[in-house]
């Protein structure tokens, strides 16, 4: 214990046995470039790489995370990560003093291979079917499951000591090469400060943790742009729980239960945390990130525009002219400036531009009937508004069908209030 201590003092690091964490000292921050196209896998999950400059960015960052034991920030299908070795301890804890993050939100665990991932579980562990069944159509991909943590094997501030662990495999090629190239799992949050909207370009990890991080590896924009869907299906009954819906949808995992488990035993149902169930206890003391804390939300404060749902009771709606007019005395020296999010069939978003005394700041987030490509702008149109310098950032909400449960889910927890619209 002595000697880890005096390790981090020396180099600076926070200290993972403290409830507070000391500021990282500032440093030089390299973007390193990678191309994805020049990575494949071998039949063995091993990464095959035909650029000399993207293997030398992999090498450059494997040497931070597993000699330096310093976090780097790398992208994935979902949003970039801010990864460090995640069976280090003191390398870990580096996650939460550079984010800002609290003690007691768990983090996820990456592997690149299954010979990996069975590395970290319990000795004589079996999957569950319902587990092998979502494994092998979702994984490499945007879904995290929940497993019996190893205390042998899976440090205390991974799992913010709760039994369980959060682990998946990303299917972007950076992510899961550099994984492999570290020969190590890593734990990788968003990077992003905590509370922030998640990054979905290195444009963005650099605004933010530039002078914190040594290597950001630039692969691009993030094809998803929502982080993984989270699920325990370690329950005695079998269900499936999703505790952070995001880049598989409930519909996509409900169908491939179905389709897989053909041996006449019983479908487990899908269960959706806060729609189908509630837990307080587990809101206090998550298992997963993004269950406690508010989070995704910029500098700007954003206003959620409820079109399609019903208002709670006692709560009135009001005319889009009338909720304009609130905002417009946000300053009396010139016009407000105001960002909207919004589909580009919206027909809230015509009837809101076509008054002229606003300076509008319009990001489209996409159609209706494409919440796919809603997903992948959202945390970019958050960013780039708040850029803009806007007033305020008003969003519309979306049907929570599809990759709509998730949207929907990051964008009440990024507003800080809600106004219900009715355009009829």
């Amino acid at each position: 214990m002595n000697a880890l201590r005096a390790f981090l003092t020396k180099f600076r690091i926070s200290n993972p046995f403290s409830s507070s964490w000391q500021t990282p000292m500032r440093v030089s921050t390299q973007v390193l470039k990678c191309d994805v196209s020049s990575i494949s896998f071998s039949a063995d999950e091993q990464p095959e790489i035909t650029c000399a400059d993207t293997l030398k960015a992999l090498k450059d960052a494997s040497h931070y995370l597993t000699d330096l034991l310093q976090p780097i920030a790398f992208p994935t299908e979902t949003v970039y990560g801010l990864g460090a070795l995640a069976l280090d301890s003191a390398a870990a804890s580096l996650i939460f003093s550079t984010k800002g993050r609290p003690p007691d939100n768990p983090l996820i665990v990456h592997v690149s291979s299954s010979l990996m991932l069975q590395s970290l579980l319990p000795p004589n562990y079996i999957l569950p079917p319902s587990y092998e069944v979502l494994i092998k159509h979702f994984w490499p991909g945007p879904l995290t499951l929940l497993f019996p943590s190893d205390p042998k094997r899976i440090p205390s501030i991974i799992t913010a000591n709760q039994p369980t662990v959060a682990i998946r495999m990303p299917s972007h090629p950076v992510a899961r090469a550099l994984i492999a190239i570290s020969n190590a799992p890593l734990a990788a949050p968003s990077a992003n400060s905590s509370g922030k909207p998640s990054p979905t370009r290195a444009e963005h990890v650099l605004h933010d943790l530039g002078g914190k991080i040594g290597i950001i590896l630039d692969g691009g924009p993030c094809d998803v742009g929502l982080e993984s869907t989270v699920i325990d299906g370690l329950h005695e009954d079998g269900n499936i729980r999703i505790l952070r819906p995001g880049g598989v949808t409930v519909e996509a995992i409900e169908q491939v239960l179905r389709d897989g488990i053909t041996d006449g035993t019983q479908v487990p149902r899908v269960l959706v945390h806060r729609r189908d169930f509630s837990d307080d206890s587990l809101e206090q003391a998550p298992t997963t990130p993004g269950m406690k804390y508010r989070h995704y939300s910029p500098a700007v404060p954003v206003t959620l525009l409820w079109t399609s749902s019903s208002p709670p009771f006692g709560t009135e709606t009001v005319s889009p002219a009338a909720m304009l007019g609130s905002i417009k005395g946000l300053h009396s020296s010139r016009p407000v400036k105001v960002g909207i999010l919004a589909p580009t069939d919206s027909p809230l978003l015509q009837i809101l531009l076509a008054d002229e005394a606003v300076e509008w700041h319009q990001y489209r987030l996409g159609s209706k009937s494409e919440p796919a490509i809603t997903a992948q702008r959202l945390f970019d149109g958050l960013l780039t508004l708040e850029k803009e310098s806007v007033d305020i950032i008003l969003i519309e909400e979306v049907g929570e069908e599809q990759e709509g449960l998730a949207i929907m889910n990051r964008v009440k927890k990024a507003a800080g209030e809600s106004r219900w619209v009715c355009i009829a």
